[in-house]
């Protein structure tokens, strides 16, 4: 797909908040003609100060050969998509549907369940990465869908990032994000743990940091995250605490369903929840880590 043929090939990425923005950049960046919606007008602000044509409904997706949908949520996913004004009911026959958010198997199932007999083909493609990889299209994209589909966006979906084919049924990009969570919660979620515990031994916690990142005991989560933790609750808001209890839930529950047994996520699920009732739900998800200072201040009060 060269640049001229992206050009001639509307796009309408529903969502452009923290990390839809910067998506919806990169695919303007490579030529496509892009309408980002987004009901906030803050975030439609933004958009259109980087250049990007922004509008607070969907009307574009009427005359769009490709809808990407980044909203956070499976109910802003149900609220965007289904209905008499929603995604399915604006979008012509032959368009395509890509669910880009984190909202589990069963929500997308529906999407697709709800989009036979209209012509529209639905992709699953939750992405990994955050705000950087969005930034720097280096997101890792998930796919799964009807393969001669994504095989013709796959030039479009990689300006974003890198492709991962998780087969033809839709669901298994979601099952595979899912994966990718359950890690992403236990190592942010353990690397919080670990510095809080440097603390509590009367370390430097730059110190602690310092000497273990690099080493054996550290992880990707440590070494992105921990310079954010170590700078607290000013730290610029990269990936907010809200989508790590959204998306530890969704593993959560998925789990459950499943029949496994996952400790490990539990933990990190209740430890993002404790941190959600301290008011830190829209803190970059590093702080985190207040959450165990909080308990070692707790417990100096009750000597």
């Amino acid at each position: 797909m060269t640049e001229d043929l992206l050009a001639t090939r509307p796009v309408t990425v529903v969502g452009v908040g923290a990390i839809g923005l910067p998506m919806a950049l990169r695919l303007a960046a490579a030529g496509a003609a892009v309408t980002g919606v987004d009901p906030v007008e803050e975030s439609r602000r933004r958009a259109a100060a980087h250049g990007l044509t922004a509008e607070a409904t969907a009307a574009s997706a009427a005359a769009a050969d490709t809808v990407i949908c980044m909203v956070a949520t499976p109910d802003q996913l149900r609220e965007a998509a289904l209905g008499a004004n929603g995604l399915l009911a604006t979008m012509r026959p032959g368009a395509t549907l890509v669910v880009m958010s984190t909202v589990g198997v069963a929500p997308v199932e529906e999407v697709l369940a709800a989009a036979a007999g209209t012509g529209i083909t639905v992709l699953d493609v939750p992405v990994t990465g955050g705000v950087a990889g969005a930034e720097a299209g280096t997101l890792t994209l998930f796919a799964s869908g009807d393969p001669a589909r994504l095989a013709e966006l796959r030039p479009l979906l990689e300006a974003m990032g890198t492709l991962r084919d998780c087969g033809p049924a839709v669901g298994r990009g979601q099952a595979m994000k899912a994966v990718n969570q359950l890690l992403a919660s236990v190592h942010l979620v353990a690397a919080a743990e670990a510095l809080a515990f440097a603390e509590a031994l009367g370390l430097d916690p730059t110190e602690a940091f310092e000497a273990v990142s690099g080493g054996a005991g550290g992880s990707w989560m440590l070494s992105d995250r921990g310079p954010r933790m170590l700078e607290g609750l000013d730290a610029q808001v990269m990936s907010s605490v809200g989508i790590f209890v959204k998306d530890s839930g969704l593993v959560c529950d998925m789990a459950e369903e499943a029949g496994f047994e996952a400790p490990l996520v539990t933990a990190a699920r209740d430890r993002f929840r404790a941190a959600a009732e301290q008011d830190l739900l829209r803190r970059d998800d590093s702080q985190v880590i207040r959450t165990y200072r909080d308990l070692e201040n707790e417990k100096d009060r009750q000597v």
